[in-house]
């Protein structure tokens, strides 16, 4: 609710003049009006006209009703605009026609309302026939005023019915006020046949009626469901632009158009756009008539004169532009600017040359692409248009958790075995099994995708798939897997051993049929340079975590300074972490007596790929953390509870020395990297001290995941050196649930719904552990020496505002998952290079 003005004060103003507003109070003018307000006071050639604010958007939001001196604004606003247009609104001798047109904060292409040609009545309509000179012009603004007012104010649906049979009847030199009566009376029976509803003929209360039907677009279902999905707060409002009519349709020489400073689609520079002659802007956009390129359609003068102000509008927006455009008889009228929509790859690469050529600084050059996008640029996937043609024909057979990234399309097949002789003969394969357990490895490494109809974020599905680097979906529950038929079924649907399916590893989705796959340039030049600009003047290390050898390289290659492996997670793939627990017992068994012999050979052989593979970087090993069980379940897959000193950091001082001889031998004869140990859960500088005595050769160093061990991180580190903090653990420590619960959006979604956490965890750091890493900010990060001081483990999808907090509290050393290097060097852009204007959210009001 718009709040009353205290006694004394004067109301703001809800209408500005594009002459008199504040170009940068988009929240206020909307994208829209604040455009236009930026070119009139820029000196183009814009048709005049005035904003309502989206102060009275919210108003009628909340009460219902329009506030009640908005009526008297327009009004006077009204005149002011016959003034400047040397034209009178609802009468001659040259009438005011008006556009009315949405305007959000936040650009919505497409979800709200407009109305164009308002102000015809039968006088009006006489009146611009004789102006003009065209009875057959005037006529056709009355039936397309008519039909967008009967659909947007009224709710018509079909309510054209016989009224292009009227309009073909009538010609140019027809009498005007016949004319209109005719046409009238067509367009208000088929309204009324279709809603039983009437267009006012008064032009004043045309106008109130539409500037209320765009405040009640802003929503709309489909303008909810836009909001949503892109994250925009639906309490911003609307403005509404109410300008004089310029027209496209007067002849050959007129016309409308839309053109983007750069390509959308690629980047490539130059103008991009359409132009269609004769025609309003709604006939370009409703793909009824087919426009041409603009290059080409539009007379040279005019064409040089749209490519000049183009120019000099992307440099003063340092933005790629979508700027909407009407020739009136030979002169061209600016009638919309705004940021352009772009594809993830056009995104990097205007990012990129405008960085390049100087037009604008990094700060804005980073802020021009997202995290997603970048993802979406470097991760090979399918079609989008395929995949939206998909989902709207019915074609998901199930949806699960999305256990690990990717975008595949292979063969359904329910047999480990089958699998890996498909896969063997070359046919890309897709496993499909209920549960997955240690048997099925085969099958897992050989398919290009798994899917399961139970377990979760930690199955063995989920923890194999991500250390093979495998497109997977778990917990797909209303999935029945019958390896006997050999068929799967889900919602009533069928499919067999041998059908075609696609599995989408992120948004959890099983398609029936396959789509074509294109392979993105992440390591692009455009996204190198881009990345590699950001952070040249950054001192940072950057850990990536691996769990194939193979993908070394193009870690290195995306940017990754170092590697952080599992080692349970490589045991797992490679099947030998069942061997070192069975080892591990009977150790105990026999009274731990002597060495654990067959372990450092397993660790060995499973480290050494990647110490081959890594040249000079530095590999660190995060220890086998067996508090959690093994995957995959069966006999000895709790070796906690045969022996609960493993829920210990240092239970087993034997197998800590074994990991470290392991990774002694990893190294033994290689000229390659350094190699250190991590050892998870340590939280007391007295098992910091035993660490070290365990090490051997091996530089050991402690893994901090619970709020003790941050209390007594100064001590910790006095012991092992500057340790590294696993935030996703104390994050979940910190709110008392199991690290996996962090990762499963159902259980935390429902929890917040109800009210029962005043925070979400997964957003950002908590203020509680914000304020653990504050406490001993000044003993892990003492600075200024720029990759010293403790490091930083992230899980996940990397936060730029969670990169920032840390960056801003000294941290330089990060560890993330080899699918998010270029998104962390994104976001660490970000941190070092800050946009000053970014104080508070542009769109927030």
């Amino acid at each position: 609710m718009t709040a009353p003005p205290e006694a004394g004060t004067v109301a703001p103003r809800l209408i500005e003049t594009f002459e008199s507003a504040d170009p940068d109070a988009v929240d206020r003018l909307g994208g829209k009006g604040a455009g236009l307000a930026r070119m009139t006071q820029g000196g183009l050639r814009v048709p005049p006209g005035f904003v309502i604010a989206t102060d009275a958007c919210r108003h009628h939001l909340a009460e219902g009703d329009l506030p009640t001196r908005l009526v008297a604004e327009m009004t006077a606003q009204l005149g002011a605009l016959e003034r400047r247009s040397g034209k009178t609104f609802g009468r001659g001798p040259l009438p005011l026609l008006l556009s009315v047109r949405s305007g959000a904060p936040v650009s919505m292409p497409g979800m709200m309302d407009t109305i164009l040609n308002l102000g015809l009545d039968r006088r009006a309509a006489v009146d611009l026939a004789a102006a003009c000179g065209d009875t057959r012009f005037v006529v056709d603004l009355v039936a397309r005023f008519h039909a967008m007012y009967g659909e947007i104010v009224l709710g018509a649906v079909d309510a054209d019915d016989g009224v292009d049979a009227v309009l073909a009847t009538i010609g140019p030199d027809d009498p005007a006020g016949e004319s209109y009566d005719r046409v009238w009376a067509a367009c208000e029976k088929a309204l009324d046949d279709d809603c039983g509803e009437s267009v006012p003929s008064d032009p004043s209360a045309q106008l109130l009626g539409a500037v209320e039907a765009v405040f009640r677009s802003w929503n709309t279902r489909r303008a909810r469901a836009y909001r949503e999905h892109h994250g925009i707060p639906h309490d911003l409002g609307t403005a509404v632009v109410v300008q004089a009519m310029v027209f496209g349709n007067t002849g050959q020489d007129s016309g409308s158009g839309v053109v983007f400073t750069r390509s959308p689609v690629t980047g490539d520079p130059g103008l991009f756009g359409e132009y269609l002659a004769a025609s309003q802007g709604e006939d370009v956009v409703a793909g009824t008539r087919t426009p041409d390129p603009v290059a080409t359609a539009l007379p040279a003068p005019l064409l040089e004169e749209l490519t000049a102000t183009a120019r000099r509008l992307e440099t003063e927006y340092g933005d790629v532009l979508d700027i909407e455009f009407t020739v009136e008889r030979g002169i061209l009228y600016f009638l919309q600017v705004r940021g352009a929509k772009r594809t993830p790859e056009a995104a990097v690469r205007i990012a990129a040359d405008l960085l390049a050529d100087g037009t604008v600084p990094p700060a804005t050059a980073l802020r021009s692409v997202s995290p997603d996008q970048v993802r979406q640029v470097q991760r090979p996937g399918f079609d989008a248009d395929e995949v939206a043609a998909a989902r709207a024909g019915g074609r998901v057979l199930v949806t699960g958790i999305g256990a690990c990234p990717g975008q595949v399309t292979g063969v359904l097949v329910l047999d480990p075995d089958r699998a890996q002789a498909m896969a063997g003969s070359g046919t890309p394969v897709v496993l499909a099994r209920a549960v997955t357990s240690p048997a099925d490895l085969h099958g897992m490494i050989a398919a290009e995708g798994i899917v399961t109809a139970t377990g979760g974020a930690t199955s063995h599905a989920a923890v194999v798939a991500r250390a093979l680097g495998t497109c997977c979906v778990v917990g797909a529950a209303d999935l029945v897997v019958d390896p006997v038929a050999r068929s799967v079924t889900a919602g009533g649907r069928t499919l067999s051993e041998g059908d075609r399916v696609s599995l989408d590893g992120s948004s959890g989705e099983l398609f029936v049929g396959g789509f074509a796959t294109a392979t993105p340039a992440a390591a692009s030049s455009a996204l190198s340079a881009l990345l590699t600009a950001a952070t040249a003047a950054t001192g940072y290390e950057l850990l990536a975590e691996v769990s194939r050898a193979a993908d070394v390289g193009p870690a290195l290659e995306a940017g990754a300074t170092g590697f952080l492996l599992s080692l349970g997670d490589l045991l797992v793939a490679g099947g030998g972490l069942d061997r070192i627990v069975e080892e591990l017992l009977t150790h105990h068994e026999a009274g731990d007596s002597g060495d654990l012999a067959e372990t450092p050979r397993l660790v060995a052989a499973a480290v050494r790929p990647f110490v081959d593979a890594a040249g000079g970087a530095d590999v660190v090993v995060r220890g086998l953390d067996l508090s959690t069980g093994l995957p995959g379940g069966g006999p000895g897959s709790d070796p906690v509870a045969l022996l609960p000193q493993l829920a210990l950091a240092l239970g087993s001082p034997a197998l800590v020395a074994a990991q470290a001889a392991g990774l002694a031998q990893a190294v033994d004869g290689s000229a390659g990297p350094r190699v250190g140990f991590l050892a998870p859960g340590v939280c007391d500088p007295a098992e910091a001290a035993a660490l070290q005595a365990l090490m051997g050769s091996v530089g050991g160093g402690a893994l901090l995941t619970s709020p003790r061990s941050l209390f007594h991180l100064a001590d910790i580190a006095g012991h092992t050196g500057p340790p590294w903090i696993d935030l996703h653990g104390v994050r979940a420590a910190a709110f008392g649930v199991p690290p996996g619960t962090l990762g499963s959006p159902g259980p935390l979604d429902g929890y917040l719904e109800r009210g029962l956490l005043g925070t979400d965890p997964r957003a950002g750091i908590d203020p509680v552990v914000r304020a653990m890493l504050d406490r001993v900010a000044d003993a892990a990060w003492p600075g200024p020496q720029e990759t010293a001081g403790a490091g930083v483990r992230l899980t996940g999808a990397v936060s730029p505002d969670v990169v920032a907090e840390l960056h801003g509290l000294g941290v330089r050393r990060f560890a993330v998952e080899a699918a998010e290097i270029r998104p962390f060097l994104l976001a660490l852009g970000r941190a070092v290079h800050p946009d000053p204007a970014q104080a508070e959210p542009t769109h927030r009001p």
